[in-house]
């Protein structure tokens, strides 16, 4: 339980720390908790509470939901007060990358940025600050918990115990699958191209003749994310963005506007802000194609002749991946597709949405190919993707031989927290906290 709301908070905090100043105002508030020279108020817990009942349904009868809260809470003060006492450091390229994800998100649940700051009552300018300090907090309590957990390890005799006293617990692994993919993206028409490029260059011989790119990108770029910051695309690291595009980025020098680019989105100008090692800054302006007219026929064609000619063992499926694929993150992994919420290679059947799930279940051994399918996402242009069943492992019950890896992180994770609690408990002794009841 205490896990589950500690991880709750870092997802939710930056939401609560937008709207807490409107919720303290509207009622009578007081401290619950004094942790060093911080404090926790009441309507803090209320509105994490409320947000963890919309986020867990299960949890609304809990009669336990705000105290663990607020021992959550309390946690993450404590830990925040020692990482300021040991100084620790953030990388700040890192964290205004995380800043710049968090405000994409935040635009695109909103028709505007007025809308954004009427809803919350504040700047763009404030709530952008206040994430930010969110999330430098955020980050120096990771950074402090994995320097005071590293090189956590067990041993085979404490793998195998952990097994034996807990195996009755333990959930079974669930049917898991790795797989591949080569996905194409419908191209445009010649006319739709020859519009925009008409448009680009206009925009980009204001550019020459001195016109000023942030100030013309707010004016004509049609990117909905980035317009009205200037173009801003804030810091990325190298491999966030298309191929073309991010090498193109990466060959300017800081200040210089690159010629017009071309990209499945449409023609780019994109000048450098700032360059370190693998993390960019970038702006640029873009005018995209017109998809009314998309020639469906030509991507899905070009996926039969790759398909034909890994079956007829012509091509390697992993260098068609990264000659043709349009999504760049899997290419340069050889198509291979990773879990973006474990970072491993492996789904669980279950968690995978149509028309993926099926194609899974039309598959039958390791190394089989998919037909050619058609995905319409949620979000995003329809694209045409061929899948390759890597490796598969039916759902079973965890064994320690066939298992052990898993069983050992699950043993790791155990340790970890016996250790972290013991830590916070040592940390209370050095961290002045007081608790009231809720």
């Amino acid at each position: 339980m205490k896990q589950v709301f500690f991880r709750t908070i870092s997802l939710f905090v930056f939401v609560f720390s937008l709207v807490s100043t409107g919720a303290a105002a509207a009622t009578a508030d007081r401290i619950v908790a004094v942790i060093g020279n911080e404090m926790i108020l009441q309507s803090e817990v209320d509105e994490q509470a409320m947000m963890t009942r919309l986020q867990y349904p299960e949890s609304k009868n809990d009669p336990l939901l705000k105290s663990s809260i607020l021992e959550s809470l309390v946690i993450k003060k404590i830990v925040l007060t020692k990482a300021r006492l040991d100084s620790i450091q953030v990388n700040e390229a890192e964290l205004q990358k995380q800043v710049d994800e968090r405000m994409a998100f935040l635009r695109s649940r909103f028709k505007s940025i007025e809308d954004m700051e009427a809803t919350f009552s504040k700047s763009y300018v404030v709530i952008e600050k206040e994430i930010k300090d969110d999330l430098r907090d955020q980050q120096m309590i990771g950074t402090l918990r994995r320097q005071k957990l590293a090189g956590i390890s067990v041993t085979y005799d404490e793998v195998k115990d952990y097994f034996e006293t807990n195996r009755r617990e333990l959930p079974d692994v669930p049917e898991m699958v790795e797989l591949s993919q080569v996905l194409v993206y419908p191209q445009v028409t010649e006319e739709a191209k020859v519009k925009a490029r008409k448009e680009i260059e206009d925009i980009q011989m204001k550019i020459e003749e001195g016109g000023d790119f942030a100030q013309l990108a707010r004016q004509f770029s049609q990117d909905p994310g980035s317009a009205s910051l200037g173009g801003d695309l804030g810091y990325s690291t190298k491999g966030d963005f298309v191929k073309k595009f991010e090498d193109t980025a990466l060959a300017l020098d800081e200040g210089e506007v690159s010629d017009i680019v071309e990209t499945r989105f449409g023609y780019h100008l994109i000048q450098l802000l700032d360059k370190e090692k693998d993390d960019f800054h970038v702006r640029h302006i873009l005018i995209v194609f017109d998809r009314e007219n998309l020639d469906a026929s030509a991507a899905k064609a070009k996926l039969e002749t790759i398909r034909k000619d890994i079956l007829d063992g012509n091509a390697d499926f992993a260098e068609m991946a990264k000659q043709y694929s349009d999504d760049p993150v899997s290419a340069k992994n050889g198509g291979l597709i990773n879990n973006p919420e474990t970072g491993e290679s492996m789904f669980a059947v279950t968690s995978l949405k149509e028309p993926l799930k099926s194609v899974v279940r039309s598959l039958n051994r390791n190394g089989e190919l998919s037909k050619v399918v058609r995905v319409a996402p949620e979000k995003g242009f329809p694209f045409f993707a061929l899948f390759r069943l890597n490796k598969r492992e039916p759902t079973h019950r965890l064994d320690l031989q066939t298992d052990y890896s898993r069983i050992e992180r699950l043993a790791i994770d155990r340790k970890q927290e016996e250790l972290f609690n013991q830590w916070i408990n040592d940390l209370k002794k050095e961290v002045y906290v007081r608790i009231s009841d809720i």
